[in-house]
């Protein structure tokens, strides 16, 4: 196990170090090329101070974990171990699906980019080939794991491929919606994957390479909040979003445990929920709110209920803390699963 955990730093490092380089000098192109966001006018108001700042800043955190993917993926290769190749390339393509939204907000210069029809059927098309291949290749079952219960559930083969593309889809969108603040997302984040190199550790060996993918994803994520951090010097967009939400969906299920992500994944679904519980009360009572603002960062952030208005420094420090609450709940629901 010490071996193991110090592949992991190592992965860590690299990640870090490669992703606080590319920063360097991505965050100044960007802003020379004038890659800057456009502020949803609908938002609060002193959001629109941000507008300009770069967009798709997320290459940077990815720049990281592919680095690591690459640099210690030939002995996994030679041992016929292509678990995070499959994650990375699957998280590729959904960051390439935020790249190419994020590229048509840039170009018509306002917060509009693909459609939610092509977005959707893009990730759905993803998602749908990322299940079949790792049902195909014996990496998962259809056996449903249940965490904290060390219970499985053989669903109907088509169910269960169903029910994965949803999780993922579900999980890509949540995450996105959490990325409304300077390092909201990146916090959150950053204790989700901490929580998947832990559960590597212990599940044991077979297990290195998500390990890995996920100890580079937290040290690129590290790296990127040196650029991210209130005020931020730059966006992750949905090029980074989007990747971000394939990698979580990706190692739970390339973990075979998909349901952790109502675990670990509680502030993306809070996020969800707070927007379709405005929207549908909206609409059902003809004009009427649930929240000041939805998402719920929002809500906080414009003094909701309390009256307190939340900075989005102490919106990074509360979503970041009860993510690696969550996170260390999680992993002692799964730590025992295979008797470690």
């Amino acid at each position: 196990m010490i071996e193991m955990v110090e592949k992991l730093i190592l992965a860590f490092i690299i990640a870090f170090l490669v992703a606080a380089a590319v920063g360097k000098f991505l965050v100044p192109w960007l802003r020379r090329i004038k890659a800057g966001q456009a502020i949803k006018e609908n938002g609060p108001t002193w959001h629109m101070s941000k507008a300009g700042t770069p967009t798709m800043g997320g290459i940077i955190f990815i720049a990281g974990v592919t680095a690591v993917c690459v640099t210690t993926s030939f002995c996994g290769l030679r041992q016929g171990d292509f678990g995070y190749i499959y994650v990375l390339l699957f998280s590729l393509a959904y960051g390439a699906i935020g790249f190419l939204d994020d590229y048509e907000k840039l170009k018509k210069k306002q917060n509009l980019g693909l459609t939610a029809k092509q977005k959707l059927l893009l990730q759905v098309a993803v998602a749908a080939l990322f299940v079949y291949l790792l049902r195909s290749v014996g990496m998962i079952t259809p056996n449903l794991y249940v965490p904290f219960f060390g219970i499985e559930w053989i669903m109907p083969e088509w169910l269960y491929f169903a029910f994965l593309i949803f999780v993922v889809v579900a999980t890509v969108n949540a995450v996105n919606l959490t990325d409304g603040v300077d390092g909201l997302a990146t916090g959150t984040s950053i204790p989700v994957f901490v929580f998947f190199a832990a559960v590597a550790t212990v599940w044991g060996e077979k297990y290195l390479s998500l390990g890995l993918f996920s100890a580079g994803l937290v040290g690129g994520l590290v790296g990127f909040l040196i650029y991210n951090f209130n005020p931020a010097k730059v966006f992750m967009g949905d090029t980074g979003s989007l990747f971000l939400g394939g990698a979580v969906a990706g190692l739970a299920i390339a973990f075979n445990m998909p349901l952790i992500i109502i675990t670990i994944g509680i502030l993306y679904i809070l996020e969800v929920l707070s927007d379709v519980i405005q929207v549908g009360y909206f609409k059902l009572s003809h004009g009427k709110r649930v929240f000041k603002m939805a998402p719920f960062h929002h809500h906080l952030e414009m003094g909701g209920w309390t009256g307190k208005k939340w900075t989005e420094k102490e919106l990074f420090a509360l979503f970041t803390g009860i993510s690696a609450l969550f996170a260390l709940i999680s992993f002692f629901g799964v730590s025992g699963r295979f008797g470690v």
